[in-house]
């Protein structure tokens, strides 16, 4: 029986993963959750699952609880609060899905402790690729992508020789404003870019998939995934979001991974691997499928996407500078303070501003965010 971590549990992939997770009892233990903030929605997983380990890493150790702790629970706050449940817990598998750099650490424990890593928090990768990616090169571990796109790389991938790999494609929903003209956009409403037409997710991401800097994030996490150069990933903007990605091979062949857009079967591939498990899903769909469409994505009215192989030219900590950046920007959107072109251009001006410094520690990558982010303040000031 294989023991799970959920970090992120109470957001949309973490609901997810124990809904799957509820059912298969006979092959995982949950001995591990956390979240940031929302106790109550924790308590009410921890009792269902009977999980012995919580952490909220939004409240301080001192702050009352809304709820009363399970008799055999323990409780741990902030994020050396994660890391420590982590250590107590001992879990087999981790669900890394804390959004942007907070889940860094996580992911770097993780992999240098040699376990497995089911991989939803794509801003590690964007923000520490090389460490990672060599964290799990010496210490055995093995990183599972769960984003739909990655996933589909993945699989499509096995039993594939890297020599007679081509290039992979990236699908892209183009997201609310795949329609909107740039004068559209630039005057588009908070409603308006969380409305995404095919995907249901957190506010960030979904502004991300928006201005497509979460796109841009996705080529930076191939790169380091598959070690993939930058020619080697092209992005498709594909409306119904049922091939996920596609992988050209040198004799022509393009194999694509498909299927109705749900988080829950990427989540199931990762938590089974190298098994697959049963799961009683839609398959094909003649009416669903029938009419599936591929377009180039407009870089004027999207240069969030140019970001990704200015981040991989430049190396160093410009990943993380360019997530910091982004999480600042999109939070000050949501809060009605800028216009929603104004995002990517903060980013690209806090890139400018910093320049890039090498990559030799996550303690660096700490220090890079946080210096994004106070640079990204006083742009925004």
């Amino acid at each position: 029986m294989k023991r799970v971590a959920i970090l992120g549990s109470t957001g949309s992939i973490g609901q997810n993963a124990i809904r799957l997770l509820e059912d298969r009892r006979d092959r995982f233990r949950v001995v591990f959750l956390a979240a940031n903030r929302s106790a109550e929605a924790l308590a009410a997983q921890a009792g269902a699952l009977d999980v012995p380990e919580l952490a909220l890493v939004g409240y301080a150790p001192d702050e009352a609880l809304p709820f009363e702790p399970r008799p055999g629970t323990r409780v741990s706050f902030g994020t050396g609060g994660l890391l420590e449940g982590l250590e107590r817990s001992e879990p087999d598998l981790v669900l890394n899905a804390v959004m942007g750099s907070a889940g860094l650490e996580a992911s770097a424990w993780t992999l240098g402790r040699g376990l497995g890593l089911l991989l939803a928090n794509k801003e590690s990768l964007v923000c520490a690729g090389p460490l990672l990616t060599a964290l799990a090169r010496d210490g055995g571990g093995t990183i599972l992508p769960v984003d739909s796109e990655h996933a589909a790389i993945h699989q499509c991938l096995r039993g594939e020789r890297r020599e007679d790999l081509r290039r992979v494609w990236l699908t892209a929903s183009g997201g609310p404003f795949r329609d909107f003209t740039a004068a559209a956009i630039a005057a588009a409403t908070r409603e308006q870019a969380l409305a995404h037409p095919t995907w249901r997710m957190g506010p960030r991401i979904t502004i991300g998939s928006a201005t497509l800097m979460n796109k841009a994030f996705e080529v930076i996490e191939a790169h380091h995934l598959f070690g993939l150069a930058p020619e080697e990933i092209r992005v498709v903007q594909h409306r119904q979001s049922i091939v996920h990605s596609m992988v050209e091979l040198r004799d022509g062949s393009i194999l694509a991974q498909c299927g109705l857009p749900d988080m829950r079967v990427p989540i199931l591939y990762c938590l089974g691997w190298p098994e697959r498990l049963d799961f009683a899903f839609e398959g094909f769909d003649l009416e669903a499928w029938k009419d599936l469409s591929f377009e180039p994505v407009d870089p004027i009215r999207f240069p969030a996407l140019d970001l990704a192989p200015e981040v991989l030219r430049r190396g160093g900590d410009s990943g993380a500078v360019v997530n910091a950046a982004d999480e600042v920007a999109v939070q000050a959107f949501l809060d009605g303070r800028i216009p929603f072109p104004r995002i990517t251009e903060t980013v690209r001006e806090v890139l400018e501003r910093l320049g890039t410094e090498p990559l030799e520690s996550i303690g660096q990558v700490l220090e890079a965010d946080a210096r994004a982010r106070r640079e990204a303040q006083r742009c925004l000031d």
